[in-house]
């Protein structure tokens, strides 16, 4: 008697066991940043995304994102060797790959991120699917950072003066506003700035207002030149490995996708206008002197003369790719320009 008791508990506690594995069992979904944790693209957009996916999966897909894996540039290679299950990295560093991306960068777009960032998901779903720059990978979203502004270590009053400054650009569009300023460019990682501006080897940076506070660069910038609807934006990716992805159940696989795409790039554009206005605030904070450029003052008359053009060199670079990219950069536009965020329209019904 007392043997068969102790094998049936026994049974029992495997079988409990078993389905305790079974019930607890999950797959990692490991993710590459590059850009310290505090930055909204961590602590708001992936983690937010983190969450969704969570929720979305019933904690059977759980997020683990991995700092210090590289320069972004290789964030691309990482996901698509199965290194890491997903990263997000920005198009400019590979411009030989992706060039359509660069519609959305263009001067004069005058949008906020989160208006960019949907246009952008939406056009490229429509034209710029066929071209498949992203090959070999699922791109979860695409989005832009805010608008792109000069941080200076020493100011100026006019683009003139910008000429032959050493000036960190982020490839992409930056390289060609680089040119026509006549700086002097000199690249690297983002996360790099700081400490290249406090020891004097670039005199400045393009890049949005929030880094001010994420970056520190408030501490090494004596004034931050603010254009009228800024003088590009960046564009970027969220991208995942197709073989991670088929790896998990039909219903996680659509889990995650439903919670990926235009929202997901909606929350990053969001994301990053939010640490624009932070951004902005520290710099005043800090004693950061800002120079507001209004339409039709000097810098933005030298600005619209500096960029004409930039539309049809870009049309011309991509003539290859087989899509209607004028149509598309039309459309890209309009959407930008006309956007209504689900707040905004929630505050309007309110009222």
């Amino acid at each position: 008697m007392k043997i068969k008791t102790l094998v049936k508990s026994s049974a029992g506690l495997s079988l409990g066991l078993l389905l305790s594995g079974s019930v607890l069992a999950e797959s990692v979904m490991r993710v590459a940043s590059w850009l310290p944790p505090t930055h909204p693209q961590n602590a708001i957009v992936l983690t937010t995304w983190g969450k969704w996916i969570d929720e979305a999966t019933q904690g059977r897909v759980k997020m683990k994102i991995e700092y210090g894996m590289g320069h972004p540039k290789t964030m691309f290679d990482l996901v698509e060797d199965n290194v890491v299950d997903a990263s997000w990295s920005v198009h400019g560093y590979i411009p030989g790959r992706f060039k359509l991306t660069e519609s959305v960068e263009l001067p004069n777009l005058n949008a906020n991120a989160e208006a960019a960032s949907v246009a952008f998901w939406r056009v490229s779903n429509k034209y710029y699917k066929q071209a498949n720059e992203h090959e070999g990978l699922v791109v979860a979203a695409l989005f832009t950072h805010g608008p792109g502004q000069i941080h200076l270590a020493e100011p100026i009053n006019s683009l003139a003066d910008m000429k032959n400054r050493k000036i960190r650009l982020g490839g992409g569009i930056q390289t060609q506003l680089g040119e026509r300023m006549g700086v002097t460019a000199v690249g690297a990682p983002a996360p790099k700035v700081y400490e290249m501006m406090q020891q004097g080897v670039v005199d400045g940076v393009f890049i949005p207002t929030g880094e001010q506070k994420t970056l520190r660069l408030n501490e090494v910038t004596k004034q931050l030149v603010l254009l009228p609807g800024g003088m590009y934006v960046m564009s970027f990716s969220i991208f995942m490995n197709p073989d991670f992805l088929n790896s998990l159940s039909k219903e996680d696989k659509a889990a995650i996708l439903a919670v990926s795409g235009e929202k997901l790039s909606a929350l990053a554009g969001r994301a990053w206008d939010g640490g624009d206005a932070e951004g902005l605030i520290v710099a005043k904070n800090a004693g950061v002197s800002i120079l507001e450029v209004k339409k039709g003052d000097l810098i933005d008359q030298e600005f619209q003369s500096m960029i004409v053009g930039m539309d049809e060199d870009y049309l011309e670079r991509v003539s290859k790719r087989d899509v209607d990219a004028s149509a598309a950069l039309k459309e890209l536009r309009k959407i930008a320009r006309n956007y209504v965020s689900e707040s905004a329209q929630a505050k309007t019904a309110q009222n």
